[in-house]
């Protein structure tokens, strides 16, 4: 792909995330369930990791292994937000 392909692409799912934190942040504030807040802070490290992915040049993933640990831990609070969600649903 071209850079400019790469450089749209890679804003456009920044972009996405960053809208879907705010999505699940309103919920948060409405229902103040913490399932929602673990959500938004997942998709807002998911945008955060795409746009220092755009930053660095877009090139090459192997060359940063921060934009990884971002991701890991976005997709470990989506994991603890379910988990928590159904041992409180249980009680």
């Amino acid at each position: 792909m071209s850079d400019t392909t790469t450089s749209f692409i890679t804003g456009a799912l920044t972009t996405g995330y960053l809208l879907l934190a705010l999505f699940f942040l309103k919920f948060w504030r409405r229902t103040n369930d913490r399932f929602f807040l673990y959500f938004s802070c997942a998709f807002f490290l998911m945008g955060a990791g795409e746009g220092a992915f755009a930053l660095t040049g877009g090139n090459s993933e192997n060359t940063d292994p921060f934009i990884y640990l971002l991701r890991l831990l976005a997709f470990v609070l989506i994991i603890v937000a379910i988990v928590r969600k159904n041992v409180e649903a249980r009680r």
